[in-house]
Formats: C-alpha cells, structure tokens, sequence
C-alpha cells in the first residue's frame, strides 16, 4: 500500500521556505514510492506564486486561498487542514516557530501519533515508522518509533536533509479552499498586529556570500580580535551565536538563528559552534559549511560539508597566517 504523505509548506512574500524542498527528501527517505503532496495556504498572487515555484518538486499541490491566512493563524489554518488531510496520512511540517505552533494541536485534533524535530528517517515496518531525533543538544541520537494506525505529524529539522532539486514533476495543483473553508473561517483567539523587522547593525549579515561564525568556544571578549583577523584574511563578514550577544560581545545584528538572522551565505565557517537547531534554523540555501570545534561530538558536524577537531584559540590564527602568507 502507497503511503500519502503531505507536506505543509511555509512561504513569505511569495516564495516558498527552503524546507519546501527538504520535505521531498524527508518524505523519500520515509517511503520511496510515496505519493507526496504539497499543502500551501495563504492568498492571492502570493499563493499563486508559491504554487508555481514548487510545482517541479510536488506531484500534486492543494491550495487553501483565503483572505483570513493573509496572514498565516496557526489556530486558523490548523482547522483548516484539519477538514482536507485524509485520516491515516503522514503531514510534515519544518520544525520552526511556526511549526512549533501548528503540529501538537494539529495531532491531536486528528488523532494522529505526534514526532517533533525528526532528523532522519528509516523506513516502515509493520505499520511503524522508524525515525530519529536529537537530544541533549545534539549530543545523543535517540531512534524512535511511530505508531501509524492514524496517521502522524511529524516537524523535520530545518538542514537535516537536502533539498531535493531533480524536479521533473507534474505539479498539479489542486484548489482545497471551499472545503476547508465549509463551515465557514475557523476563530482564533489571537490576531495579526504588525510585523517587526530585526534590527540592522553596522554589517548586515544577510547580504554576505562569507560568513565566520563564532560560538561560546572562544571563551573570551578578547579572543575575538582572532575570528576578526581570520574574516579580513578571507573578506568575509564576522556573525555569531547567540551566546555571544547574551554576553553581550557583539550586537543582536549580527546573531544567526531563529531568535536572530536568517542568512543564506555561499560559505558558512562556524567556530566554536556547537549546532543547536535553534542555530542551523538560521542558516538557509544550502551553503558549504565549515566546522571547527574541539569536541568530536559536537552536533555541528553532522551538517558539515568539513569538519575540523581543533582548538580554535590555537588553529585561527595558524590558518589565518596562512591565508595572508
């Protein structure tokens, strides 16, 4: 039996979140021969280009236009799905704030098992999805399995899998509006007031191809003089975790996470990093990740691309000599 599996799609001014593409993978990695089907809501020109975007990656895309999820409501659109996802099927969500927000209530409205911040999958067996999480930062993976008599939600870790780009899709879309609007527009106990825009510093990360990232194992406010002479070596921009801004080194402008900035550099070189979710989810577009970290296990080197065990208060300033010799 073909499992069907929707994934629910996060956009912003028209284009879609770089999960929409992660959850391609995701859905493969838990049944190859999946029917995968793309959920969007939102409104006007906005959906509409959303739903062209991903067409090449989904086979089938339901739309939900509404002129209430101008504004993406959680407690409004949780309530929607709730009226067009088939009992039984799998949902994936990117575990971000939204996320967060949407898939325990989404679970339990549809009776379905609940797996936030799934890493990887393997397979089904015997009605059971075998999947595994993270914890204790990343330290110990935890391989867990899911009861799917009813269904699941299940949030994936933004980065954890790559974006599945082969396209060649049919992309049909189909449009879900009037029956997840029968009934009428969900309430909600909360509304949209305004939205604020991060502060802009001195740099402004987000427009840098380069980015050297410092974490808590530089130890100290003087030892970032180094990570400065490494990124002026490179012509690279220096950013941060936000250790660093709560000890209040460097300004909140230059913090990469999702308390922080979203960046989409070419290259990400992160020191004394250790890789929370909170600040890979950060860190969109697939860039060419650098780690260099003097514990083995640190969760930074499960993404990436080159990972170096080193003290960096020793091994900065020798590569840094060695890019200006």
């Amino acid at each position: 039996m073909t499992t069907q599996i929707f994934a629910y799609i996060l956009h912003k001014d028209g284009k879609a979140d770089d999960s929409a593409l992660e959850l391609v993978t995701a859905a493969r990695q838990i049944d190859p021969d999946a029917a995968v089907t793309a959920v969007i809501g939102g409104h006007g020109a906005d959906l509409e280009a959303v739903c062209s975007e991903i067409g090449p990656a989904y086979g089938e895309i339901w739309k939900i236009d509404s002129e209430a999820l101008a504004f993406i409501n959680a407690e409004v659109i949780r309530d929607m799905l709730v009226r067009v996802l088939p009992a039984g099927s799998i949902t994936l969500i990117a575990h971000e704030h939204f996320g967060m927000d949407l898939s325990p209530g989404l679970s339990v409205k549809l009776d379905a098992a609940y797996l936030p911040d799934a890493v990887a999958f393997d397979g089904i067996a015997d009605g059971r999805l075998k999947a595994v999480r993270e914890e204790y930062s990343g330290q110990v993976s935890t391989h867990v399995q899911v009861d799917l008599t009813n269904g699941a939600v299940i949030t994936v870790r933004p980065g954890s899998f790559q974006p599945d780009e082969t396209g060649g899709r049919a992309g049909q879309v189909a449009d879900k509006s009037a029956a997840a609007l029968e009934g009428g527009v969900p309430g909600a106990n909360r509304r949209f007031i305004e939205v604020i825009e991060a502060e802009v510093g001195d740099v402004d990360i987000t427009k840098s191809d380069v980015l050297v990232s410092v974490g808590r194992g530089i130890e100290d406010e003087d030892n970032l003089e180094i990570v400065e002479e490494l990124a002026e070596a490179l012509g690279a921009v220096v950013s941060c975790s936000r250790p660093i801004v709560d000890a209040k080194w460097m300004e909140k402008a230059r913090q990469v996470g999702t308390s922080g900035q979203t960046v989409k550099p070419k290259v990400y070189l992160a020191l004394g990093i250790s890789g929370s979710f909170q600040h890979m989810g950060g860190i969109k577009g697939n860039p060419y990740i650098v780690a260099i970290n003097k514990n083995p296990k640190a969760p930074i080197f499960q993404v990436a691309d080159v990972g170096l065990v080193e003290d960096i208060l020793e091994f900065v300033p020798e590569l840094t000599e060695k890019l200006e010799g």
